[in-house]
């Protein structure tokens, strides 16, 4: 008994030993003392009268620690630690995963009865034939494929996330209704045929055009291989534009056939712009360039549009180039902006919207295309060094604001005019990293996410419209 009275003595002795010297750390570190004596590897246990009477001793002593330091320094402890918080990152896979909840749909909304039919099928074995060959279609279809951030495959889940946030007119019937998802089934079917058309378009772009002064025509093995990819790539194209022609005639709505109709068209109209090597790549406009047509007033982003009383009508693009920013979005607006935000409004047409909201839509599709794809171009230039056998558009917004900047780097340009292979493009990255072109692209992203948060407001408040939200600003954190 005695023996264990010593023990228990011995044993409050070494508790009031380890808190005495944790006083001494303390006391230590206000007369200079390194703070890292304050660290201790001993852990006790202990009856809770001990550990309460321990820990306000030591709550005690630290409180008078720190206002000594208070008042010696004039800074205090809980100041130094302090850290200022970042803003929240916003994470592009949770803002995609949550709107195809809400749509209840996942993100590519093409048809499996097309995708499993027997002439998607032999085309897919065809394809593997292109395997080990450096046909440009097998680069679209993992494009196509591959769902990075930076993929377009969500298009059809604006549209839907569009028109849920817009909902439809009382007049609607209730068998065209998909209650479960809270869009359209028409709209749904608009959406297969926009993911379809704009696919058709990526592909018929990977054409190879075969000129006598290219390698691939004097190489006969090179040209067997882009002869033969050429002819999967016209067959899967022209199969998927006929099928999105034939999906779009049993929407049986004369107007939205005529909508999305004009935005094939004005996909070859961008084919058309400004210079072009041999295999039809963009090539930007000489610096110093005047627009055709000169104003007094300066033009606005909303000019450089289609007609603001019919969308339908081609877009005078002429009187905007030599300027970086209206020539670029002008062409976007054309290759990008024009499928998006006519789908939109047609979306909502088909809904028995007013013709307000409807344009409302178009807008909103339109500025977010163009920050989408101001994002896109500046993703090449988020890296000191351009990786191996990487390339980037000669048109993209950086390339365009630094020829603005500095005239002479388009004598770089101007080799690639007959094949944009003779372009070397680490001399242009090299030299747009140290001008001031990332930057103004990245203003440019935030003009046109902030012109498409402005219009969302138009909406009603509901989840849809939160989904938006969420993805253009987790677009601007990539």
């Amino acid at each position: 008994m005695q023996s264990s009275r010593m023990l228990v003595s011995n044993w409050r002795k070494s508790i009031q030993v380890h808190v005495n010297k944790r006083n001494l750390a303390v006391n230590g570190h206000l007369n200079g003392i390194s703070p890292g004596v304050l660290v201790t590897n001993k852990t006790f246990t202990f009856d809770r009268p001990q550990q309460q009477q321990t820990q306000k001793r030591w709550s005690t002593t630290t409180s008078a620690a720190i206002n000594a330091s208070n008042n010696n320094n004039g800074v205090g402890v809980n100041e130094k630690l302090a850290v200022k918080p970042s803003p929240p990152k916003h994470d592009w896979d949770r803002a995609v995963s949550e709107a195809e909840r809400i749509v209840g749909y996942p993100t590519s909304f093409l048809s499996l009865r097309w995708l499993l039919s027997d002439e998607i099928a032999n085309v897919a074995l065809y394809l593997r034939k292109l395997v080990g060959s450096s046909h440009p279609l097998l680069k679209t279809a993992k494009g196509l494929l591959y769902n990075g951030k930076n993929t377009m495959q969500a298009w059809g889940l604006i549209v839907l996330l569009i028109s849920k946030a817009a909902g439809h007119a009382p007049s609607v019937p209730d068998m065209e209704q998909d209650k479960s998802a809270g869009v359209l089934h028409s709209q749904r079917g608009l959406v297969e045929v926009t993911e379809m058309i704009r696919i058709s378009h990526l592909i018929h772009n990977s054409l190879v055009n075969l000129q006598r002064s290219t390698k691939a025509s004097q190489d006969s093995a090179s040209y067997d291989d882009m002869t033969f990819g050429n002819k999967i790539g016209l067959l899967i194209g022209d199969y998927l534009l006929s099928h999105s022609s034939a999906e779009m005639a049993n929407l049986r709505n004369q107007v939205v056939v005529e909508m999305i109709s004009s935005t094939v068209r004005d996909f070859s109209e961008s084919e058309f712009i400004g210079e072009r090597d041999e295999q039809n790549n963009p090539l930007p406009s000489r610096p110093g360039t005047k627009p055709l047509q000169q104003t007094s007033k300066a033009i606005s982003t909303t000019d450089i549009d289609f007609c603001r009383e019919d969308v339908l009508k081609p877009m005078n693009i002429y009187k905007y180039l030599g300027d970086p920013e209206k020539e670029w979005e002008a062409r976007n607006i054309l290759n990008v902006g024009s499928l998006l935000g006519k789908s939109c409004s047609a979306s909502l047409l088909l809904a028995q919207q007013s013709e307000e909201l409807q344009k409302k839509a178009y807008l909103f599709g339109k500025h977010l295309s163009l920050a989408w794809q101001a994002c896109i171009d500046a993703e090449p230039f988020q890296l000191s060094s351009l990786p191996y056998d990487t390339t980037f558009s000669l048109v993209s917004a950086p390339v365009l604001f630094h020829l603005e900047y500095d005239p002479k780097l388009y004598d770089e340009i101007e080799k690639g005019k007959v094949c944009v292979d003779n372009v070397d493009y680490n001399k242009i990255h090299k030299a747009i990293l140290q001008g001031p072109g990332l930057e103004k692209t990245k203003q440019l992203q935030r003009k046109h996410t902030t012109a498409a948060l402005k219009v969302l407001e138009s909406f009603p408040n509901n989840d849809a419209r939160k989904a938006l939200e969420n993805i253009i600003l987790a677009m601007q954190d990539l």
